[in-house]
C-alpha cells in the first residue's frame, strides 16, 4: 500500500465516536507507530480535524455547543468534577491552565462517559494533573448538547464547591 492510500484509509478508519491508538493503526497497516504519527501530522496539515485523546486518535466532533467552565479543586476531586460534566451529557474536550512561565498549556481529554472518566482517573494515578501547576485552577472546554446541559454542569460544580471565580469558588 502506498503512503497516500494508507493516509486515505486512516482517515476513513477514524470516527468521532471511537478513538484508535497509533499502535493499533500501525498493526492494521503493517507500518511502525512513528509512520502513523507522521501520517496523522500530514492529515492534520491537509485540514482534517484529528484529535489526540488519551485512548488514541479520532475525528473532531462538530455538533453541540462549545462552552468553557473555570474550576478549582484538589487532585482527589478530579473524578467528581469530571462526572458532573459527563453525567449532564457534556463532553470534556480538554483542560487548560495558565502557567506563569509557559503561558497557556492544554491537555486533550475527550471524555464523554463514566467509562472515559474512570480510565482517565486510573491513568492520573501515575501522573500529576496540569492543574497541579496552578494550585488547582483550570478551565475545561466542553461540548454540550444544549445550553440547559451547560447550566446544569455549572450548577452541579457550584454545589460541589468546584466552580471558580476570580475571588475563589462561587
Amino acid at each position: 500500500m502506498k503512503a497516500e492510500e494508507r493516509r486515505r484509509a486512516i482517515a476513513k478508519t477514524l470516527t468521532a465516536e471511537h478513538p484508535v491508538s497509533a499502535t493499533a493503526l500501525a498493526g492494521q497497516f503493517s507500518v511502525s507507530r512513528q509512520i502513523i504519527v507522521g501520517d496523522i501530522a500530514l492529515l492534520r496539515a491537509a485540514g482534517l480535524d484529528i484529535v489526540a485523546t488519551p485512548r488514541g486518535y479520532k475525528l473532531g466532533e462538530t455538533t453541540g455547543l462549545l462552552r468553557a467552565v473555570a474550576c478549582v479543586h484538589s487532585a482527589q476531586e478530579t473524578e467528581t468534577e469530571l462526572l458532573a460534566m459527563v453525567d449532564n451529557g457534556c463532553t470534556v474536550i480538554d483542560v487548560v491552565v495558565d502557567h506563569p512561565l509557559y503561558g497557556q498549556m492544554t491537555g486533550q481529554l475527550s471524555l464523554a462517559s463514566r467509562y472515559d472518566v474512570r480510565q482517565f482517573v486510573e491513568k492520573a494515578k501515575h501522573a500529576a494533573p496540569l492543574s497541579s501547576l496552578t494550585d488547582g485552577v483550570h478551565i475545561h472546554n466542553l461540548r454540550c448538547p444544549s445550553e440547559e446541559a451547560y447550566q446544569r454542569v455549572c450548577e452541579d460544580l457550584k454545589q460541589l464547591g468546584i466552580l471558580y471565580t476570580q475571588g475563589g469558588t462561587l
